[in-house]
């Protein structure tokens, strides 16, 4: 089985075969096994009417005991041969499958790393959940082709060969009967391919909607726009019930043929062998034994059915993967060197001046305009902040992400222990780990959990509360101890007296370092440095938050309506990072 930390290899991007190809190549001797696993599972299969066969005809009709005796010991022992092999088979076929699925796995989480900001840019978050719902999964059982359908394949010869020694004229029946099936079956796979694009692709808008329902349901609800949204994903669904059908369908009849036709195939055989017999031109042994054969192939063109069935829908599937992986980046062109020590960030759209060593907090009247702002000076947006007197789209994107940090309330939290949650990829002794958590105190986190430090948290933090989410991702951003943090509405989801602790340890915890913070707490602005008041997207004022406070009345209006207004519902046109922090605080995160 792929290793978890390994390397999954490069990908064939060519298309949805070549990617299926690529997955069979990255394990050639478990691809090889299966295939003659499968193989000699299928040839035992038919090798019993053979047997019985010969049983009959050497030993029961001429009354020859011994001759029976040998040959059903003979059946017996290739029989549990044969339970044997179908166990290391299936076993075999199974970490073929999983490993398909692993590595499918990696390489499409690695490419959403790769794209890094630029991924929902690139593509829906709706494609990246029908890839990792149903798409791998898909792709994984299409190798069964591997086993039972070269498997099928084998044995079909097999069973020609020997009837081949029996009768010609059955041989030739037998032997036109795979063609047959494919002509009726072929173009039903091709309806089937178009039909599963089609239902994927209608699956993946859906899906899009649906996360766009679940993060901006309160906004929607607010602008009174539920009702519409609920109308156009009902008849999004509509829709997309109606392409389910018609690909359950295809399918339908796909799976009919494999059943029905083999059966009928074994009737036509039946009635010829029986004619056969009735002439004396076969013995009875021979009789049984072609019932055997034609019974037993019923199985294997069963499988070829179903192998042309899934590797269809595989190919589909593997096409999404391709596309995504097809996906490049944002160029990074740049080549400037950075500043060598801490500068001066400067947003020369919002005037947001961001001085070296201080703490800074950016206040604005619309909420959103603050994570814009963020976004600009930590480069998520195209802009012409300048660092230093460089522009910073002009420094490689790896240094500004190593020096420069956007602390987000959303930034995802992975299933893991609380320590390796909040030390990320590197590796954080006890006394770091301990004063972040002082800092944004969160000692009460740690205290309460089980195991400490080493306790499990679920994925997103679901096992934590809002507040506890929010200082677990301050803690993280600490630990990283970036030379410049922006920090969007790092309190936010808390009540005042923890909102208070932070605001005086995060002053002493990032002393000489730079730091941002957007917010319009009091408890918060009274303990930065300098204050920017933004007012439709430009600074109006800056100062001290008393300062502020005396001089503006826009900001004093501003900050005393979120002192005393803090437990309320957000109003409408609250950006949604300040909505995912308010949020926070409906869960009543009382610490």
């Amino acid at each position: 089985m792929i290793d978890a930390y390994a390397d999954p290899g490069t990908p064939d991007c060519k298309g949805g075969l070549g990617y299926l190809w690529w997955l069979t190549r990255c394990q050639p001797g478990r691809a090889l096994a299966g295939a003659a696993l499968a193989s000699v599972w299928m040839v035992l299969l038919a090798a019993a009417p053979w047997m019985i066969s010969r049983a009959v005809d050497e030993g029961l009709e001429p009354g020859d005991m011994g001759a029976l005796v040998r040959w059903s010991i003979a059946l017996f022992v290739v029989g549990a041969l044969n339970a044997w092999v179908s166990i290391m088979r299936h076993r075999t076929m199974t970490r073929l499958r999983m490993d398909a699925n692993f590595r499918t796995v990696k390489v499409v989480v690695g490419q959403a790393v790769r794209l890094g900001a630029a991924l929902p840019r690139r593509t829906a978050a709706g494609e990246l959940v029908t890839i990792g719902v149903g798409d791998v999964q898909t792709i994984a059982f299409s190798l069964t082709a591997l086993g039972p359908g070269l498997g099928a394949i084998v044995v079909y010869v097999v069973v020609a060969v020997l009837l081949l020694d029996i009768s010609p004229l059955l041989a030739v029946v037998v032997l036109t009967g795979m063609p047959v099936l494919a002509l009726v079956v072929g173009p039903l796979m091709a309806r089937l391919q178009g039909a599963e694009t089609e239902y994927r692709e209608r699956q993946r808008l859906l899906t899009a909607r649906v996360g766009d329902l679940a993060g901006g349901l309160r906004v929607l609800n607010g602008l009174g726009g539920k009702g519409l949204f609920a109308d156009a994903f009902r008849r999004d669904s509509a829709r997309l019930r109606e392409q389910g059908y018609r690909v359950g369908a295809v399918t339908s009849w796909i799976q009919a043929l494999g059943v029905g036709l083999p059966t009928l195939f074994l009737s036509v055989v039946t009635w010829l062998v029986a004619r056969l017999a009735a002439q004396g031109e076969i013995t009875i042994g021979q009789l049984i034994s072609v019932y055997g054969f034609v019974a037993v192939l019923v199985g294997p063109v069963g499988f070829l059915v179903e192998v042309g069935y899934q590797t269809s829908r595989g190919v589909v599937a593997a096409r999404r993967v391709v596309r995504l992986l097809a996906l490049e980046p944002d160029p990074d062109p740049a080549s400037a060197e950075a500043p060598p020590h801490a500068a001066e960030l400067y947003d020369p759209v919002s005037h947001v001046r961001v001085l070296p060593g201080e703490s800074t907090a950016v206040v604005c009247a619309r909420p959103a305009d603050s994570a814009v702002i963020v976004d600009r000076l930590g480069r998520y947006l195209p802009s012409d902040v300048m660092w230093g007197g460089v522009r910073l789209d002009r420094v490689p994107l790896a240094e500004v992400r190593a020096r420069i940090l956007v602390a987000d309330n959303e930034a995802d939290l992975f299933a893991e222990t609380l320590r390796e949650m909040v030390s990320g990829r590197s590796e954080r002794d006890v006394e770091q780990i301990t004063r972040a958590v002082w800092a944004a105190a969160s000692e009460d986190i740690v205290r309460g959990l089980p195991d400490g430090l080493d306790s499990a948290v679920s994925a997103q933090g679901r096992s934590l509360s809002g507040g506890q989410r929010q200082r677990v991702r301050l803690v993280r951003a600490l630990l990283a101890d970036p030379e410049v943090l922006l920090a969007v509405q790092p309190t936010s989801a808390l009540d005042a007296h923890t909102e208070a602790a932070i605001a005086a340890r995060l002053r002493e915890g990032r002393a000489g370092r730079t730091t941002v913070v957007t917010s319009t707490s009091p408890l918060l602005l009274d303990r930065v440095d300098r204050v920017q008041y933004v007012v439709e997207g430009r600074v109006a004022a800056v100062g001290s938050h008393r300062e502020l406070l005396e001089r503006d009345a826009g900001y004093r209006e501003l900050v005393a309506r979120d002192a005393g207004e803090a437990q309320q519902v957000p109003e409408q046109g609250v950006g949604h990072r300040e909505l995912a922090g308010r949020a926070g605080s409906a869960e009543g995160d009382v610490l």
